[in-house]
């Protein structure tokens, strides 16, 4: 019997395509009280909202049941102390939203909660745990100041793994910006900034296991070739896709659109990811298309917006 989700998603989030180096998830429909198959945004939502609190504070497994109201509260206004969500919420609060071409804008997609839906599908499909939080690595003016979406660790690989997220509406234009994100990051100097980094945070941490393998692994004195065998770089892309809108129900018919569409997005990636290192790399494509990406960025900052409430509420 598989291990229990620490976020228990796989009631609303299905995994289609799970391959060593490409997996594929979507969310499905249900009837709602007109007896009508509708997307599943509601549970989406509430299963995302689960993510919140480890997201913003880090892995802690000894919270208490009884304060965790409290604290989830905190966490949903912690994440605003952020700039790039902040500025993400009025945006999309004023009937605005990110175009997949707008460069201007792009700093802010931090905001648009891709880093949340890449820790949760870590946490719950490949059995990591985050090992810093997102708050953890924000300076005082509310800027994340490291540069991967995910940095997480798979104790029973010993593998750390270093995410970049996309939401987008075109899932092309995502997974061109994800290719472009690793060119950037993973290169020599990049990589030792940020290990330098991770490791002034972890020496002040007492949760996380085995933490002196993790500073070890990271060392810059360590030959970089040696390193980048111990590292896996999830690659997730979030696009919104018409097969939740031409279907409303997953029939033979759904699964054949949605999978011809991912098998070709993966495709896609195959032949215009031309790292110089890709051979090197130990690299997974994560698909998930939804519905609407800027409906689902909408409907989880009004969540979030609703949780900041919570405590006066009660």
């Amino acid at each position: 019997m598989d291990a229990k989700k620490p976020f228990d998603s796989d009631r609303v989030i299905s995994i289609r395509i799970n391959d060593a180096e490409f997996n594929t998830y979507f969310v499905g429909f249900d009837i709602n009280d007109k007896g009508e198959n509708k997307y599943r945004w509601n549970d989406l939502v509430n299963t995302l909202q689960k993510v919140i609190l480890e997201f913003a504070f880090g892995y802690n497994p000894s919270i208490n049941s009884t304060d965790a109201t409290e604290k989830l509260c905190d966490a949903a206004k912690s994440v605003y102390k952020i700039k790039e969500f902040e500025e993400v919420k009025k945006l999309y609060k004023n009937g605005d939203h990110i175009a997949d071409d707008d460069t201007e804008k792009e700093y802010l997609r931090r905001g648009e909660f891709g880093e949340l839906i890449l820790h949760l599908l870590l946490r719950d499909y490949h059995e990591t745990i985050p090992l810093i939080s997102k708050i953890y690595f924000k300076d005082s003016n509310g800027v994340t100041v490291h540069g991967f979406d995910a940095v997480h660790i798979q104790p029973k690989n010993k593998s750390l793994w270093l995410g970049e997220s996309k939401l987008y509406i075109d899932g092309k234009k995502g997974i061109k910006a994800l290719i472009r994100d690793i060119k950037s990051h993973i290169r020599r100097d990049y990589l030792h900034d940020e290990f330098t980094l991770i490791s002034k945070k972890l020496k002040n941490l007492d949760n996380i296991p085995k933490k002196e393998y993790w500073i070890d692994l990271i060392n810059k004195k360590n030959k970089l070739a040696d390193t980048l065998k111990s590292v896996t770089i999830p690659l997730l892309c979030v696009y919104t896709s018409a097969n939740f809108s031409n279907f409303d129900k997953e029939s033979e018919e759904f699964f054949k659109a949605y999978d011809s569409e991912v098998k070709g997005l993966k495709k896609y990636f195959d032949e215009h990811n031309d790292h110089p290192m890709k051979t090197k790399l130990n690299i997974i494509l994560l698909l998930f298309p939804v519905k609407c990406k800027n409906e689902l960025v909408n409907r989880m900052h009004k969540k979030l917006a609703h949780l900041q409430g919570i405590e006066n509420e009660s």
